[in-house]
């Protein structure tokens, strides 16, 4: 969809690849690029480690990394990797498309209110108790509260009640969001 967005936009000629090999693949083959832009979450990326690879393969290309969540202090840890910018996918698109164009003139990209977000050097785990941290866990893995109940030999509505809790440390939306966000953050 981006891509479509791009070249409608005009200026633009945009490649995709469908994970993080390909791309390493794409940049030993052609040197022609202005940006190389990844996906936090995308296949074969593992998280900051394929952005260090990526930024190794593109040889002096900038490289940009875009997510569909932003976790505190991953637009610096970007940054500090040697990104071109970071932006999360909740970006209106007009101010992608201005970001692209602004990282692909080899400026860096974050938005301001990333800027203000923590840098890292806060506890990444958000305040969650030992048992809040336990319960993540088991959602991570996808169990249900009934199970998750179970395996900690506790009664499902304080799963619920942990569930409910850890989504607001988390700034989580629900319990999938949750897990998203514990994986992004290395907290699961």
């Amino acid at each position: 969809m981006l891509r479509s967005y791009l070249e409608a936009e005009g200026g633009f000629e945009a490649v995709t690849v469908a994970d993080l090999p390909a791309a390493l693949e794409r940049l030993a083959a052609e040197t022609r690029f202005d940006l190389v832009l990844l996906d936090y979450a995308m296949p074969g990326m593992h998280g900051f480690a394929g952005l260090e690879r990526a930024i190794a393969a593109a040889s002096g290309t900038p490289v940009a990394l875009m997510s569909g969540l932003a976790p505190a202090g991953v637009a610096q840890k970007v940054l500090a990797a040697g990104a071109a910018g970071y932006f999360p996918k909740t970006l209106p698109a007009r101010s992608v498309v201005n970001a692209i164009r602004f990282m692909a003139a080899g400026e860096t990209y974050m938005p301001l209110d990333m800027m203000r977000q923590p840098t890292g050097t806060e506890s990444t785990d958000s305040g969650l108790t030992p048992r809040e941290r336990e319960v993540l866990a088991l959602l991570c893995e996808g169990l249900a509260n009934k199970e998750i109940a179970r395996d900690l030999d506790l009664r499902e509505p304080t799963i619920k009640l942990h569930v409910k809790t850890i989504c607001r440390k988390l700034g989580a939306r629900n319990r999938t969001h949750a897990a998203m966000l514990a994986r992004e953050r290395a907290l699961c």
